[in-house]
């Protein structure tokens, strides 16, 4: 990822969200760079926060390691569906279910219709941790990827349906797990985007946008340990440090 650097403070939340370029008369951010990562994330999970439009990042060391998918990869899938796919009603209604309900049998269908959504995607955006496994669901991304991806998406793409669904997202996933977890619990965030396992040790992930920032998380663990180490190292040393403008005290008002 090159130098780290840890992100003081945020684009003022309430930024015009879709305008372009992607955010107008963004409110630079105080950056300090350390050298070091933010101590007191556990290794069990992974971190990856930028700043919109500026080139800067700040990641634990493990960002770009490469985890289990999840329903994370469903981002990947919708977004060559929309934009390579025959654009046919149907892949609409199964990308809106898989990106709000986190929806496994429409992701099921999708990814057999296009098999190469993955690694398609994975290449086009440059997302090095990326590939697809046997099945959707035995997948691989890493948190850098997935904030290199959505940070694309703001920039360049800003009125994706797929950054509509996010914010949309339902309290209440197809399979009845509550999603508000992790990312979606840090200030200013508008969308988010949720995965975990069903089988086997528990692993949980998040992904949010909001008014200049992008950020990912992938967790060894439960949801709350998820929203612990997150919110331990970001609110604190990211942005709760003396922002230069107000954020809200909670994240989406949906969580």
């Amino acid at each position: 990822m090159g130098a780290r650097m840890a992100v003081v403070g945020v684009f003022a939340a309430g930024a015009c969200l879709f305008a372009a370029p992607a955010w107008a008369d963004p409110v630079v951010p105080n950056i300090v760079p350390t050298g070091a990562d933010i101590p007191g994330v556990p290794d069990r999970t992974s971190i990856s926060f930028r700043v919109d439009g500026l080139g800067l990042e700040w990641g634990t060391p493990n960002d770009t390691e490469s985890r289990s998918g999840l329903s994370m990869v469903k981002l990947y899938i919708v977004d060559y569906a929309l934009r390579h796919g025959d654009r046919s009603d149907q892949d609409r209604q199964l990308s809106e279910r898989m990106i709000r309900y986190s929806d496994d049998s429409a992701a099921g269908e999708l990814a057999a219709k296009y098999p190469n959504a993955i690694d398609a995607t994975a290449a086009e955006y440059g997302l090095p941790a990326t590939r697809a496994g046997d099945t959707w669901g035995s997948s691989y991304t890493s948190s850098a990827d997935l904030t290199k991806f959505l940070d694309a998406k703001v920039r360049t793409d800003p009125s994706s349906p797929i950054l509509g669904w996010m914010r949309d997202a339902s309290p209440v996933a197809a399979d009845g797990t509550q999603q508000n977890w992790g990312t979606a619990r840090l200030p200013g965030v508008v969308g988010s985007k949720w995965g975990w396992s069903d089988f086997g040790p528990q692993d949980t992930a998040s992904a949010s946008y909001g008014p200049g920032f992008t950020v990912a998380a992938h967790t060894h663990g439960s949801p709350a340990d998820q929203t612990a180490d997150v919110l331990g190292a970001l609110t604190g040393s990211v942005l709760g440090i003396h922002p230069p403008f107000p954020v809200p005290a909670t994240g989406s008002a949906r969580h």
